[in-house]
């Protein structure tokens, strides 16, 4: 990874093809190890290390996660939410998601332009827990004017970034 001269900054275009390389194993798998990692893009486990750590650092890692299957926990579904409010203040803005962290239901939520002004995605046991979330949860944050909810029927495509 390269740094601009100018700005100091890396860009998008800074990476080489083994920075690229070490993200797709890390996406595949992030419990590699570093043996491994190396042996496949053709680095010592040291010199692979000092790039994944110098990929944290520049925040293009920012985390090592799990990949949890819902359902097998219990929500079978998801819901999409648009949600509108009726004031678009700082204020507001900055206070609806903040209570929007608070629900763990919620799995992502978008500030979005055009006729919406978020995009919510939940995570639901079913049509019933979705009617309680409604109830207990969304409906009681001030400041919403409309929503309309869509169950996603079939997920087509989930990925992560493309790397090249």
């Amino acid at each position: 990874m390269k740094a601009n001269r100018e700005t100091g900054k890396s860009s998008e275009d800074s990476f080489d093809k083994t920075d690229l390389a070490i993200l797709a194993i890390l996406l595949k798998d992030s419990r590699r190890t570093l043996q491994d990692i190396g042996t496949e893009v053709g680095l010592s486990p040291t010199t692979c290390w000092g790039r994944i750590k110098r990929l944290e650092a520049h925040g293009v890692i920012r985390r090592y996660t799990v990949d949890i299957d819902p359902a097998k926990l219990g929500y079978h579904d998801s819901v999409i939410v648009q949600v509108t409010l009726e004031s678009h203040t700082d204020e507001t803005l900055y206070d609806f998601g903040r209570v929007l962290a608070t629900i763990p239901e919620i799995q992502e939520a978008y500030l979005v332009s055009g006729d919406y002004d978020y995009y919510i995605r939940i995570a639901v046991r079913d049509t019933r827990d979705y009617e309680r979330l409604l109830r207990e949860k969304l409906y009681k944050i001030p400041g919403i004017r409309h929503s309309q909810s869509h169950f996603v029927l079939r997920v087509l495509k989930e990925a992560s970034v493309p790397l090249g």
